[in-house]
């Protein structure tokens, strides 16, 4: 069925990762492996912040907050590009593919934000130890959970009706393992020029703008940490920021390179090679860099296997 030039058609069809199908086999089970590991990672530092009372603060409340989006991120992309290593039919519905995106969107945009919210957390903690308790209590951490949630919600559900409502006359095929937003808008027909703006300033207001926040607060932290007297004080302060900076730059720079880049210098192979980070690296390292560079964590572990 035709509507002017544009077809109406029920699904789209992923090129997938790479399209030599030798390699098939063996990416099915180095990304099944590399899931399992990272679902296992966020699962167990979930149930830890659950199960010990002693993790029981804003920080780990936070850290939680942003296993439980790894695990969904993870969830929402690779199931789909294992099972088309195996498929002869690497299709996917109009709306699997509109699910998909928003809630791709959604989670990038939430995770942004929150990692934000996170460099807050450890700048109060260093730098106003006697009003932390004030500044991170119960309702503040719901409240910037419930803000992180919502603004990915409504920016995510914004571009996705726009995007969807363009007419994708070009080809049904998308040279990505998934559908996000800079494959899909290879196939539109119509000038988008003015709507990469848009794009662009999002990834600047979700993407960047936390980003500086982070670089700024553990500038101030580092400051303060420094002119600490207790030299065991600062090894754990700069362990805690550490931590987490590796997890926000690996993060950050992944998607501002994909988002902030105008649509005439994205190349689909270097889009999927980045989307590997923040798709499946990221959530498979984030538990892992917190628990094993977190003596707390590990004491907990230990304890909960005692």
């Amino acid at each position: 069925m035709k509507t002017g030039n544009q077809s109406v058609e029920t699904d789209f069809i992923l090129s997938g990762l790479f399209q030599y199908g030798l390699m098939d086999t063996f990416l099915f089970v180095a990304i099944v492996i590399l899931f399992a590991v990272a679902l296992m990672g966020n699962i167990i530092l979930i149930l830890l912040i659950q199960l010990d009372t002693r993790l029981h603060t804003p920080m780990y409340f936070l850290l939680s907050q942003l296993s439980f989006m790894d695990i969904m991120n993870i969830s929402t992309t690779v199931p789909k590009m294992t099972t088309n290593f195996l498929s002869n039919s690497k299709t996917i519905t109009f709306l699997g593919c509109v699910i998909q995106a928003f809630l791709f969107m959604v989670l990038g945009g939430t995770e942004a934000l929150l990692l934000g919210f996170m460099s807050y957390d450890r700048y109060v903690a260093i730098c106003y130890p006697l009003h932390y308790p004030i500044l991170m209590s119960k309702k503040i951490c719901w409240f910037m959970v419930t803000c992180a949630w919502m603004s990915g919600s409504i920016i995510a559900l914004g571009h996705t009706l726009y995007i969807f409502h363009l007419p994708f006359c070009r080809s049904r095929v998308i040279n990505h393992f998934f559908c996000e937003l800079p494959s899909l808008l290879q196939l539109v027909c119509q000038d988008t020029s003015t709507y990469e703006y848009t794009v662009l300033l999002s990834g600047l207001i979700i993407l960047l703008l936390p980003f500086m926040t982070i670089l700024a607060s553990y500038a101030r932290v580092l400051f303060v940490v420094f002119q600490m007297s207790s030299g065991k004080g600062q090894t754990r302060a700069v362990s805690t920021c550490s931590s987490h900076l590796i997890v926000a730059s690996l993060f950050y720079v992944t998607g501002l390179s994909t988002y902030t880049r105008p649509h005439s210098l994205h190349s689909p192979e270097q889009d999927k090679a980045v989307a590997v980070f923040y798709t499946i690296i990221t959530p498979l390292l984030n538990p892992f860099i917190y628990s094993l560079r977190n003596k707390e964590v590990m004491g907990a572990l230990r304890r909960l296997l005692a």
